[in-house]
């Protein structure tokens, strides 16, 4: 409340300016910090050969440290990689590695919008892109990452029919990824990749899908078959009528078809005999 009266409202800081603040401390240790500090510095002269090994550190090229100097870290942030300097008896640092790191998603069981329960796991990879906000704005960030995700693809998965979450994978692996992204930014956590691993559907309705399918492919086969027959019928009576035309080239196709019977070594002959030679024996 201000001297007017009217209320203020305080925003927290966000981001880099949350960074900058925990990097850049404006309050000092006080007095007493500075004589523990002084008093740590003559420790470490008076006792010099031994406690250089206790003061100098070494991190690796994918590591940064923290270093907290009486609960406090260090104005300029993060350390190394390579080695830096604490004191024996006020400074403490805290190891952050900044590789990217995999987990994969337990199988989640989600009720789609058309309810329908399907059994829906993943895999994320994110790394640590701000190590003092890592450390200092959470206390387990992995932990943290790991059931945001859980909770995330949830959520996602919820606004979702069967037929989206089975065909448009890719579009909600990349939702996942923005939603997870902006959630893990004030925690130093860049969410790099996230894919949808499998979509298990229940027993029963896998039958019914396969059902389904393997009736639509014989109702598919039957059409192809039917047309078949059309065109088949078509051509026939084209051929008939190139027959009737003349009469000789009947005589041609039964020879023919002769050939073909003996090629195929049969023992059986079909004679076929004119209609009007039968019609002469029934008149008797």
């Amino acid at each position: 409340m201000d001297a007017d009266g009217e209320e203020v409202t305080m925003k927290e800081p966000r981001g880099r300016d949350r960074q900058s603040a925990l990097e850049n401390p404006e309050t000092d240790i006080g007095l007493c910090g500075w004589l523990l500090v002084g008093f740590s510095l003559l420790l470490m002269l008076v006792t010099f050969p031994i406690s250089i090994w206790m003061c100098i550190k070494i991190v690796k090229e994918y590591e940064r440290a923290i270093i907290f100097r009486l609960g406090r870290i260090l104005r300029g942030g993060a350390k190394g990689p390579g080695l830096f300097f604490i004191l024996p008896c006020t400074d403490s640092f805290i190891n952050v590695d900044m590789r990217t790191i995999t987990f994969d998603i337990p199988p989640q069981e989600v009720l789609t919008k058309d309810s329908v329960t399907v059994s829906v796991d993943g895999v994320v990879y994110y790394r640590v892109q701000n190590a003092t906000l890592a450390v200092a704005n959470i206390t387990n960030a992995d932990a943290a990452t790991r059931l945001l995700a859980q909770t995330t693809l949830r959520n996602v998965l919820g606004t979702k029919n069967l037929a989206e979450i089975l065909s448009d994978r890719e579009e909600i692996a990349h939702s996942m990824q923005s939603t997870l992204d902006d959630a893990t930014d004030e925690w130093g956590i860049k969410v790099e990749r996230v894919e949808i691993k499998d979509v298990k559907l229940p027993l029963q309705l896998q039958r019914a899908m396969a059902a389904e399918a393997e009736a639509s492919r014989e109702a598919r086969a039957k059409v192809i078959a039917a047309e078949g027959e059309m065109n088949a019928s078509r051509a026939l009576k084209e051929a008939s009528l190139v027959i009737a035309e003349s009469p000789s080239a009947l005589q041609l196709r039964y020879l023919q078809t002769l050939n073909t019977i003996a090629a195929e070594k049969n023992s059986t002959i079909i004679f076929p005999l004119p209609l009007d030679m039968m019609q002469a024996f029934m008149k008797h």
